[in-house]
């Protein structure tokens, strides 16, 4: 059923059979024999006290609010909301408590072309709703059609928190894991089956076990709020995987809570938050707050569109008619509306204070930045979480790009907040696959990006260190493929990111010359070993320390299945990475020197040549000049880090001091010789990471002036022994 051309009756009843759950099943309120109260305006949305419930909802737009309330047989009981304070509607209704299922319709004019879209035929989802019942999540809303059984749930908002102690671990300290609910626990061998796929999967043991073996502080949970499956990928057997499709910003996603009932998503995403907690690893969620589910003027009237549409959306100046779309969906979150900026901050309030989590990563940040068409670091959202007193006080993460004009805004993000550097990712990746012209930029991506970061008086930790995401290649795919492989997409290989930075080592996927395999596995530890080793904040992508591939395809957003899940049957080979990997974040773990907390100054700290906290060097022990830095063909260095030369204190005051390292960087395709620099930096050395043995685990010594055969691209790090 398509909407109505021209304007809904006004004041008139809705026709059940369009719109309701059970075609005729509708109720006056008189026969429901329900006591209403005025309840009041704030807090938005349906709120139990232990009594009853309140109902809220914002509408500028309607002329008439009707409150639905659903009975289990699919019944619909309507409430006229009487009661309006600065166009929000509410009731107090003292009989109803968590369980009821609910939604909306919403009287008005029905007006495309001044951006008016009420129609009381639908049947609107709170855009406050804490709990869906999530039958009708794969049916028709997703797909354009009127008719939808999907509903709001009213929920028990009382947890037992006392035993809870969020970790509050400072940046400088943080390993974030970036993962999915479903595709990280969907084949875990030891997740009883009615847990995969669940936040009960993500809290079970085995998995929280090889998190913390592992060492990783965080793990950031792709998108967990409520989203809708989109109708052209259910059309040609596919499904929004990633959940970049969000309709419910306060809810939890009923789909990943393994009891079936309305209400369990949400007290089981607390249970699984508390355990984490418990176990040191902080949840941070990857939040939508661009775009809605509704897509474009064509899309599904499901919430936001029918409640007030011009509140809630960017419109075209020219024709209301049609949606303004900074990112690629449909359509753009109105963030210069008040009332779209309190959805945001309330939403984000209401995941750090009734559900604990750690922090968030924004989305296609940018897009919120945009008070008109340009983006603007100073809009108004980021004001209003700059001088939130819970907001600004978690971790805050901006992707900080979108595809309007313009967008791409890595370094220009205010304070408060840190970065996906993707400039990182892009350097890094050029570096180990023999780029010439990157010996520069590389050396300021390992020290933290100071270039981006500094001038807005951030730190190190600003700087979100990844080399591969969820939106791209796996780590073992990088290093195996020249081109993406989308088939299975159904897009014919159009979609998904064409330039990738990525080399297949010799020859394009799978392969059993030994050769290619050892040096795909070298890379693979190059990276990993880079990344864990720069200052800034590391982020692994979910599988990439087992060697997790995608078979090519760079764009899984579609695939909920074997492609996109991790494959948790280890062989030896990756359980090589795996104790690798976890090597290398103990080494980070156990040395400041990898972790400052402020930049490197490369001048001497306390006085005396020695005591320089930073030097960089050449292959052949001398340090480096500008020719050296500008050399087009230069695709090796060494870096001297110096842990008695550390200028900020530990948390207690004390001074800070560690041993001293120097990295080996050979990313040449033969083996080069380093030479071991004078005395002046250092004695004796010894080898405590090395990239060309699969555990990474080195067993030589050198003294000063040594000429050390490093392999053809590879890492090696020594510490110094005197």
């Amino acid at each position: 059923m398509t909407a109505p051309q021209d304007t809904p009756p006004a004041g008139g009843p809705a026709p059940a059979q369009q719109g309701s759950l059970r075609e005729g099943v509708v109720q006056s309120l008189a026969s429901a024999d329900l006591r209403v109260w005025p309840g009041t305006p704030y807090p938005l949305g349906a709120t139990f006290d232990g009594v009853g419930t309140n109902f809220s909802l914002f509408t500028e737009a309607a002329e008439r609010v009707e409150l639905c309330l659903i009975a289990p047989d699919g019944g619909e009981t309507r409430v006229p909301l009487e009661e309006v304070d600065g166009y929000v509607w509410h009731t107090y209704l003292p009989e109803v408590g968590p369980g009821q299922r609910y939604a909306y319709r919403v009287h008005g004019r029905f007006q495309p072309e001044q951006g008016l879209r009420c129609d009381p035929t639908k049947l609107l989802l709170d855009p406050y709703g804490k709990a869906f019942d999530p039958n009708g999540l794969h049916g028709s809303p997703a797909g354009g059609s009127s008719d939808h059984t999907m509903t709001c749930v009213v929920i028990n908002p009382f947890f037992d928190w006392s035993t809870d102690h969020p970790p509050n671990r400072p940046y400088n300290e943080t390993v974030i894991y970036e993962a999915h609910v479903k595709g990280l626990t969907k084949t875990h061998p030891k997740v009883p089956e009615s847990l995969r796929g669940t936040y009960a999967g993500v809290a079970h043991p085995a998995v929280i076990d090889h998190l913390t073996e592992l060492g990783v502080t965080a793990i950031e949970l792709m998108p967990v709020h409520q989203f809708l499956q989109d109708g052209f990928l259910l059309d040609k057997g596919l499904s929004n995987y990633w959940g970049y499709n969000t309709i419910g910003f306060l809810a939890p996603h009923a789909q990943y809570a393994a009891a079936k009932h309305p209400e369990a998503a949400v007290a089981e995403f607390k249970s699984m938050v508390a355990d984490l907690h418990k176990a040191g690893i902080e949840v941070i969620l990857d939040v939508v707050y661009n775009h809605t589910a509704e897509g474009n003027h064509e899309g599904p009237t499901v919430s936001f569109r029918g409640i007030d549409n011009a509140a809630y959306y960017r419109l075209s100046d020219e024709d209301k008619t049609y949606y303004v779309d900074y990112t690629g969906t449909g359509n753009s979150l109105n963030v210069r509306h008040p009332h779209t900026l309190q959805l945001i901050m309330d939403s984000l309030r209401y995941w750090v204070l009734e559900m604990h989590v750690d922090g968030f990563r924004f989305d296609l940040a940018s897009t919120l930045a945009r008070e008109l068409h340009d983006v603007d670091r100073l809009s108004a959202f980021f004001d209003l979480v700059q001088q939130d007193p819970v907001v600004s006080q978690v971790k805050l993460i901006a992707e900080p790009w979108d595809i309007g004009e313009g967008g791409y805004q890595v370094g220009n993000f205010p304070g408060v907040w840190s970065e996906w550097n993707g400039r990182y990712r892009d350097t890094v990746r050029d570096f180990w696959r023999g780029e010439p012209s990157t010996l520069g930029e590389f050396a300021y991506r390992l020290t933290g990006s100071s270039d981006l970061y500094a001038a807005t008086g951030r730190r190190p930790g600003a700087s979100i260190n990844f080399v591969t995401a969820h939106d791209g290649f796996t780590l073992n795919d990088l290093v195996s493929y020249n081109e993406k492989h989308n088939e299975e997409n159904g897009e014919d290989s159009r979609d998904g990111e064409s330039h990738n930075r990525s080399w297949n080592c010799g020859a394009e996927g799978p392969t059993d010359d030994p050769e290619i395999l050892q040096l795909r596995a070298r890379q693979r530890r190059n990276i990993l070993a880079t990344l864990l080793l720069s200052q800034g904040t590391p982020m692994l992508l979910h599988g990439d320390e087992m060697g997790r591939t995608q078979h090519g395809n760079n764009n899984v957003y579609c695939q909920d299945n074997e492609i996109s899940w991790i494959d948790w049957s280890l062989t030896e080979e990756n359980a090589e990475l795996f104790d690798f990997t976890k090597h290398v974040i103990q080494l980070r773990k156990s040395h400041p020197v990898f972790r400052r907390r402020r930049f490197f100054a490369g001048r001497p700290i306390r006085g005396g040549d020695q005591e320089r906290d930073i030097a960089w060097l050449t292959p052949d022990g001398r340090e480096m000049t500008g020719e050296d830095w500008d050399s087009g063909f230069g695709k090796s260095l060494m870096v001297f880090l110096n842990g008695n030369a550390i200028p900020e204190p530990d948390s207690r005051g004390e001074r800070v001091v560690d041993d001293s390292f120097l990295l080996c960087f050979n990313a040449h395709y033969e083996a080069l010789k380093f030479v071991v620099p004078d005395g002046a930096f250092g004695a004796q050395w010894m080898a405590v990471l090395d990239t060309s043995r699969p555990r990474g685990r080195g067993q030589l010594t050198a003294n000063a002036g040594d000429a050390i055969n490093l392999a053809s691209r590879s890492l090696l790090m020594l510490q110094k022994v005197k």
